[in-house]
């Protein structure tokens, strides 16, 4: 079974749709217990930084997903979801995050003809490769819509970067953590096929 955590933020219903569609056992919850007898963890996300990690804590999230990636539990950062890994973001001023990554959240300051948030389909380039990308193919076409991005401290997490304005990183792998920062349930068969990846990902 794999838990997408509910902390009121995140296309919550898109993302369990696309998981059960490419054969996962879903369940959305924001119960701590919950994740700790999932076989995978998804962590959605749309909105504020400062908002989310709130959210979190107050349910008692924070704590669970903190100890679910450390007793090494295949865990999918989406959107949002990638940028909590990191140690801390500078959106409505400096917010520490889980700290999984070391690095940070900051805001796109790219020439006039970029507008921000960066909204639409853009393509991805492989860095290296990865059980999560495995069957799609360098340069395929992505669904984006996000103001921050990330800047990890060590290359070796990298697993794709993108082109808007700047060459940013899109998405990221750390031993069981897996992150994107765009939205594989809104990108069709390209995200569908990195979500049936994630689904073996966490069978195995």
């Amino acid at each position: 079974m794999i838990a997408v955590v509910d902390y009121g933020m995140g296309n919550l219903r898109s993302v369990s749709k696309a998981l059960e569609h490419v054969g996962a056992d879903v369940l959305v919850t924001d119960r701590p217990e919950k994740l700790r007898e999932a076989g995978g963890i998804v962590l959605p996300g749309v909105g504020a930084f400062r908002d989310a990690v709130r959210n979190l804590k107050e349910k008692g999230l924070w704590e669970a997903i903190i100890e679910e990636i450390e007793n090494g539990k295949p865990f999918l950062g989406i959107c949002l979801g990638l940028q909590l890994l990191f140690e801390k973001s500078y959106e409505f001023g400096k917010t520490e995050g889980f700290g999984f990554i070391e690095g940070e959240v900051v805001r796109f300051d790219l020439p006039q003809e970029f507008k921000i948030p960066h909204m639409g389909w853009n393509q991805i380039y492989k860095r290296k490769e990865s059980r999560l990308f495995e069957g799609i193919r360098d340069g395929e076409f992505f669904y984006f819509v996000h103001s921050y991005y990330v800047k990890p401290v060590s290359e070796e997490v990298v697993l794709t970067e993108t082109d808007y304005g700047i060459c940013f990183v899109s998405s990221i792998e750390k031993e069981n953590v897996f992150a994107v920062q765009f939205h594989p349930e809104k990108s069709q068969k390209a995200g569908l096929k990195l979500l049936s990846n994630f689904t073996r990902i966490t069978t195995e």
